[in-house]
Formats: structure tokens, sequence, C-alpha cells
């Protein structure tokens, strides 16, 4: 039986589609010759092999929400269920490793707020296929959108999102990871200040809120769902461990064996 990783994040970059982009200084072998050189207080770089040190990074400048990463319940309120909301270095990693299954929403209309019949709709397929969802699942929403526009400046305000109440239907299943290969797992925040000026509450970053009083995560600007099956398969999108964070960037990836 051969086993495949698929890769299911995007690279942290110096790039402008995100809200807050990173800032990473990129020094190379020659260059950090030249700075350890000095710092050592050897007379020149000769005393490195070929003139050259180790190549290294400085990220200066980062938000804990940028790339593919992972929300803790902190960040979405400061309580949950009634007690403390864990921050990303209290998530159970247990939390973080488990059954993969897809729901496939990549002929959603950009901006479509995904419903619970939908969501329910794609698990029932599902069962028709052989496979029951079942408690600590991790469930990957599949729009395409970072595959498709992860690079251009539509990226943050077209895509599909869940709705409040897919988003907790899943949660009564016992769900306690989801994820969506989009800018956010709610619709765009344009939308959704549109929405919020006309009075409508629910829609307002509903499936982050219900995270002040129901106990998930999710993962967002995930990729590469198209390329995974929709069950069989292991995903693996532990955090980086942060202390007191609201969230943290993750190397998400599909287990698959063939």
């Amino acid at each position: 039986m051969a086993r495949r990783i698929v890769d299911l994040s995007v690279p942290l970059q110096n790039a402008p589609m995100e809200n807050n982009p990173a800032a990473i200084q990129y020094i190379n072998h020659t260059e950090l010759g030249r700075m350890r050189a000095k710092s050592y207080k050897f007379p020149d770089t000769s005393y490195f092999p070929d003139h050259m040190h180790c190549a290294t990074e400085n990220i200066t400048a980062i938000s804990t929400h940028s790339g593919t990463h992972l929300d803790s319940p902190y960040h979405y309120g400061p309580e949950c269920e009634g007690k403390p909301s864990k921050t990303i270095d209290l998530v159970p990693l247990e939390w973080c490793v488990s059954d993969g299954v897809v729901l496939d929403f990549h002929d959603a209309e950009r901006g479509h707020n995904i419903t619970v019949e939908e969501t329910q709709q794609k698990v029932a397929a599902l069962e028709e296929k052989g496979y029951s969802l079942k408690p600590m699942d991790i469930v990957l929403i599949r729009t395409d959108h970072t595959t498709k526009y992860f690079y251009t400046p539509d990226f943050e305000q077209t895509h599909p999102g869940m709705s409040v109440d897919a988003t907790e239907w899943l949660v009564d299943q016992g769900i306690k990871v989801m994820g969506i290969d989009a800018w956010g797992f709610d619709i765009p925040v344009s939308k959704m200040t549109e929405l919020r000026r006309q009075g409508n509450t629910k829609d307002f970053f509903g499936s982050h809120f219900l995270g002040r009083k129901r106990e998930y995560i999710h993962a967002e600007k995930l990729m590469n769902l198209d390329k995974i099956p929709e069950f069989g398969f292991t995903v693996s999108m532990l955090p980086i461990n942060i202390e007191r964070a609201s969230g943290a960037w993750c190397r998400a990836v599909a287990i698959i064996d063939d």
C-alpha cells in the first residue's frame, strides 16, 4: 500500500493577497556569513566553509491569521459554553488529526451562504457512497476558491461561506474541527457588513460568533481540496504552539493510503 501526502496549505509569503501581509526578510548564506563573522569577532568570512554560513529568514510582521491557519475558540470570544475560551496552545491536539471528509461546494456561487439543508444533502450523498459522518471527523468545505483566486484581488471578497445554521448542525454531529479553502469561513466581510447595516445580525460573522456558545474550531485558507477524495483519508492540521494566541498557522495535509 502506497502512502500519499497532499499539502492543503498556502505558503506564507510577501504577497498582497493578505489583509495583514507578511514581511519576510530573506538572508542568504553569504550575507549571514558576513553578519556572523562580525558577531563572532572573526577577522573575515574565511572561517566559514566557502566563506558562507547558513541561510535564515526574519519575519518582522505577520498575523496569526495569515496563511493557512486555525482559529481557536478564543478568537470567537473570551468565553465559550460559559467557560474561558481555549487559546490555540490549549486546543487538544487530538482534535487536529482525524479522519477527513470533504463536502463539495465547488459549484456554489461566489458569496453564497451555504445552508444547513445543502450541508445535510452533501452528508446524505456521502452516506449513499458508503460513508457516514461521525463525531470528531474533520470536515473540509471545498469551494475551490483558493485555487482559483488566491493571487487575485477577488480572493478576500468573493468566496462562498458557511451559514451559522450549517456550522451548528455539523457541531451537533460531534464535529470539533472544520476547514474551508477560502479566505474566511463566513461569507465575505463586504457582504456581511452590508447585511448588518440592513439589520441582519444572524449572518454577521455567524459561524465565528457561534463559537461563543458552541466549542469548535475552523481552519481558513486551505487549498487543494480538489486533489483529495471525499473520504478515506486522514487530515493533520496541527497548529504552531503560540502562547495565549487566538489562532496559529498550521501545515494542513491529507494523508492517503492508496
